[in-house]
Formats: structure tokens, C-alpha cells, sequence
């Protein structure tokens, strides 16, 4: 899988915060209900934290009670890029951000309709920016 925005292990660890260089290029996560966007309730739209590439939008998320932002479906079909993750002994889809790659979250089976798919996305992995009236 190559990506559009690809800079060096450097450039990315000066452009991001250490939680957030951990998460979105270590492929860490961040605790349960404990990132800033997991209650969050504005309309908008949510990005990468990385490039500022527009992920999802705040009208497809909802409450999923796991204490992570989810999202039913990405803003458009090329925003999110999914590979197989298998650590920690399990079979996850990862959501990446297809622009940079960065690590995002994971992808169930589980959301609401019309889905039925829940993008489960650290805070920590997106900045929001608000739906100007």
C-alpha cells in the first residue's frame, strides 16, 4: 500500500506530539474514554491529526459505548484505507489514513445502520474542525 504524504521518521516526530506520534505512527491507542473527541457532539468535520486530510464527518458518528469516537462510514470512499491487523492475537481490520498512512483505529462489524461497520478511531489521531453556519 503506498501513500500520497510520506515524510521521514524526523520530520513526523517534530510535526507531531509524543502521544500522538505513538498512536498514529507506532500504531499505539489511547485509553478508553480519555481522548477529546469520543463525547464530543459538534457538528463538522473530523481529520487526520497527521496530514489534515478529511476522514469523517460528525453526522456518522455515534455513542458506540466503547469510549473511542466511531463512526458508521468515512467521509468518502478513498478517505480510510484498511489493512489486516493481527497483533495482540486477534484479526482486526486497521483503519489508516489513505493519504499519509497513519494508524488511526480499527474497523468491526458492529456499527448501526446503514452500515453495520463501526470505524472505532483514537482522538488522538484526529483534529476537528467545525461546520461553519
Amino acid at each position: 500500500m503506498s501513500f500520497d504524504k510520506t515524510k521521514t521518521d524526523a520530520e513526523w516526530r517534530a510535526e507531531l506530539s509524543p502521544e500522538q506520534y505513538r498512536i498514529l505512527r507506532e500504531h499505539g491507542t489511547e485509553r478508553a474514554f480519555t481522548g477529546q473527541y469520543w463525547d464530543h457532539h459538534e457538528n463538522g468535520e473530523y481529520r487526520c491529526a497527521a496530514c489534515d486530510e478529511p476522514l469523517f464527518s460528525s453526522v456518522t458518528k455515534f455513542d458506540s459505548g466503547t469510549g473511542w469516537p466511531s463512526f458508521y462510514q468515512p467521509l468518502n470512499a478513498d478517505a480510510v484505507a484498511e489493512k489486516t491487523d493481527t497483533s495482540y492475537g486477534m484479526v482486526r481490520a486497521e483503519a489508516l489514513c489513505r493519504r499519509c498512512g497513519s494508524h488511526l483505529g480499527h474497523v468491526f462489524p458492529d456499527g448501526p445502520a446503514p452500515t453495520g461497520t463501526r470505524y472505532c478511531i483514537n482522538s488522538a489521531s484526529l483534529t476537528f474542525q467545525k461546520k461553519q453556519d
